[in-house]
């Protein structure tokens, strides 16, 4: 047993030091020779009948490490089918990119807005969800012209090659996704990493010009010096208190859990020849999330998570996404264009967030342009979770700054109370708010 545990070791280390070239089969092969002579060596000291002893460990080893070498899902990628409530089209962009694309038209024509919401989803490189689907939906019934899009490599948007993908090519997508709208400016919401590509742009003088307001949603950190930061976070999250995800894991079968598991170790760069980027994308399944999406909602959420997907629609590529935070953890500090920043902006932060507080407040202090900040009660990161009304206060949240009317919520935390947000000072929020979700204002937002 000492041998098989030794060797199994040598395995991983030479999958680690190989980059798991040829499927593992370079790492599987030189540690099939390393135990085989070795057992050479030992079997000299055996009898003849018992030579064969020290063999047996290294056909074990073997054949335990030859399940890492071994596909079980497609290797040539399998995108989601269509979904049933909504047309999927696929837009090939300036950048080169071809992604799919949602489009849900007002349906209030008495309430029409006249400029177009684009929403960029979080992951990054995820697709996009049935529960923000529905959120979407609810907002072109608010009067909102609602388009979406897969970022490249999820969902039913086509692969890139690995090193194609960066938060900088996020951006350049999320411009040329506008112009391709060809409907002038266009409001855009950005969701968790969907906020950090929307930061970015508005970090960009050449790509603001194209945004008409901007929503910033729960963002991840905007760049390589905000990812730093690691505290304070919201109130609890239910992630140690929820139920483990039922459903099969990929990182249960050993291909895949040593993949997945040395690539987040940074073990395995993401463009590992152990997996390729579409394997990878096809074997990862909703329950591989584990705790991170109970993470995404308050504690006393925590015994009714919704289903956020199906299994047929979930799609999330870890290699790519692993690239593109890399990305913006090397990237340098984008403050000082930031705060040239004129696109009227909001931000959205969740009482019981799981993301770093300073990673939206970073973005607060240095755009001088953001307008409204709106700390959302009763809710994790994932804001538009079908509890409790939570999509019917998100949405008259956005509709209301689209719109330029009065806030439901009041404004904070604002510049100058920064400091005291993330000491945990600000006021709790008050009950009427949470029974209602927004107070008086929103109570009549909602009427409407």
């Amino acid at each position: 047993m000492t041998a098989v545990v030794a060797l199994t070791v040598v395995f991983l280390a030479l999958i680690a030091l190989t980059n798991g070239a040829c499927s593992g089969l370079a790492a599987w092969s030189t540690t099939l020779g390393i135990g085989t002579v070795l057992a050479v060596w030992r079997a000299r000291r055996h009898s003849r009948a018992a030579r064969l002893v020290p063999f047996l460990p290294v056909t074990v080893a073997a054949a335990l490490t030859a399940t890492v070498c071994i596909p079980t899902v497609p290797t040539a990628r399998q995108y989601p089918p269509a979904l049933p409530f909504v047309a999927t089209h696929h837009w090939r962009l300036e950048t080169g990119s071809r992604v799919a694309v949602y489009h849900y038209p007002p349906s209030n024509a008495a309430s029409r807005h006249p400029v177009p919401l684009v929403y960029v989803n979080g992951g990054p490189v995820r697709g996009i969800s049935v529960l923000d689907h529905r959120f979407l939906q609810l907002l072109a019934r608010r009067g909102h012209d609602v388009y979406a899009y897969e970022q490249a490599g999820g969902g039913r948007s086509d692969l890139l090659p690995m090193g194609q993908y960066s938060i900088d090519r996020s951006v350049r997508d999320l411009a040329a996704f506008v112009d391709r709208l060809d409907r002038g400016k266009a409001d855009v919401l950005g969701f968790s990493s969907g906020g950090v590509v929307l930061t970015r742009a508005l970090a960009d003088r050449g790509v603001a010009t194209r945004l008409h307001r901007a929503i910033i949603a729960e963002p991840g950190p905007m760049d390589g010096p905000t990812a730093q930061l690691t505290e304070p976070k919201g109130r609890p999250s239910a992630r140690a208190l929820a139920p483990a995800m039922t459903g099969p894991r990929s990182t249960h079968l050993p291909r895949y859990g040593v993949a997945f598991g040395l690539m987040r170790l940074g073990l395995l760069t993401p463009d590992t020849g152990l997996i390729g980027q579409a394997e990878g994308a096809n074997a990862f399944t909703a329950a591989d999330l584990g705790s991170d999406t109970a993470s995404a909602y308050c504690a006393r959420d925590a015994h009714r998570i919704p289903a956020e997907d199906t299994a047929r629609n979930f799609s999330f590529s870890p290699a790519a996404s692993l690239r593109v935070q890399q990305t913006v953890k090397d990237s340098p500090s984008i403050t000082r264009r930031l705060g040239q920043s004129r696109t009227p902006a909001m931000l959205m932060i969740a009482e019981c967030s799981s993301q770093v507080r300073r990673w939206a407040t970073e973005i607060l202090a240095h755009d001088p342009a953001i307008k409204r900040t709106q700390h959302m009660p009763g809710v994790g990161h994932h804001m538009w979770n079908g509890l409790d009304g939570n999509n019917d206060r998100a949405a008259a949240v956005v509709t209301t700054f689209l719109r330029d009317k009065p806030a439901p919520l009041p404004n904070s935390p604002t510049r100058d109370e920064i400091a005291a947000f993330l000491r945990g000072q600000d006021q709790e929020a008050d009950p009427a708010v949470v029974a209602c979700g927004c107070g008086h204002a929103c109570r009549s937002e909602l009427r409407r």
